[in-house]
């Protein structure tokens, strides 16, 4: 029987030890993780933590709803046993009424039935590091290759010592600026998220800096296992132009090759991002946006409205 755990219920030990021994396992899901990206978050267990599926949850306008937060990509349904479309099926309509919208990402494993839920299809792009760094260059696309002659003509240098508020100002000032969901109080989840990583994980801030010693790209590597997510990437005009993010991964990939490890870019849907990734050799990984829509006709009406009154 699934059970839903208000976040007081939880047992945190056993909750975390599902996780590590899930077959399908992520960072995102432990509750040291939930607990900085969506303090005070629920969660539907089965069978004394054989399957968990975490709640992230908020409230609006008196509502409560389930969201995706900032920082986590995928989450969904995580089992030590024999994960199917059926048992995503059940947790999902376990989903306590109370919770009257509901727009999560579930994990690249968890498959589901599109034609009972409203589901999105989201894009991740993974490259396989078990082969030689030769083997993988040749993977490497015509654009990704001309950057990185680009860069390597540069007085570039790389370090691995840069203080998590140096690459979030990067980010800020740059794609920030322009993603204007992102608000102060994310920007402090980040700082909180990118420090206990450093401190409790085998994660890592790379930077490319100019010969002046300005920071003109960098990227937060988080690691999990025996994947290594490039979780928060930033640069400038100028490290768009001297190629410097090209370098920053190929250096990682040279310095990774040959390992049982995943370098796992985090997406993305935008094009554009997407032809980045894919030119070193990265493949699409598929996972689901689902959206369960349990308010009010009126209320629906309402939200229509405000979206229609934001286009004008």
């Amino acid at each position: 029987m699934i059970r839903y755990l208000q976040h007081h219920e939880i047992d945190l030990k056993k909750w975390d030890d599902s996780i590590r021994l899930s077959v399908n396992g992520l960072v995102y899901a432990y509750s040291w993780f939930l607990d900085i990206v969506s303090p005070g978050w629920d969660a539907l267990m089965e069978n004394d933590y054989e399957s968990v599926f975490p709640l992230t949850h908020n409230r609006k306008f008196g509502v409560r709803y389930l969201y995706q937060p900032y920082f986590a990509q995928q989450l969904g349904l995580f089992t030590k046993g024999h994960l199917t479309e059926s048992l995503v099926d059940n947790f999902l309509r376990a989903i306590p009424q109370k919770f009257r919208f509901i727009q999560i990402h579930l994990n690249s494993l968890n498959k589901v039935d599109y034609t009972r839920y409203h589901c999105y299809p989201r894009v991740n792009h993974e490259l396989d590091l078990i082969n030689s760094y030769e083997n993988l260059v040749e993977k490497y696309d015509q654009n990704t290759r001309r950057n990185l002659k680009k860069a390597h003509k540069e007085q570039l240098v790389l370090k691995r010592k840069v203080e998590p508020d140096e690459l979030i100002s990067l980010f800020r000032d740059n794609y920030g600026k322009y993603e204007l969901l992102l608000q102060y109080r994310h920007y402090d989840i980040l700082r909180t998220l990118i420090g206990y990583c450093l401190k409790n994980t085998f994660s890592a801030i790379t930077g490319v800096f100019l010969p002046d010693g300005t920071l003109c790209a960098g990227s937060f590597f988080l690691r999990d296992k025996e994947r290594v997510i490039y979780h928060l990437a930033a640069s400038n005009q100028t490290a768009r132009e001297n190629g410097a993010m090209f370098l920053l991964v190929d250096n990682f990939i040279k310095e990774n090759a040959g390992q049982v490890l995943i370098l796992d870019f985090e997406g993305s849907n935008d094009s554009n991002v997407s032809r980045f990734y894919k030119g070193f050799g990265a493949q699409e990984v598929k996972y689901s946006q689902v959206t369960i829509n349990r308010l009010p006709g009126w209320i629906d009406l309402l939200r229509s409205l405000r979206k229609e009154q934001r286009k004008h």
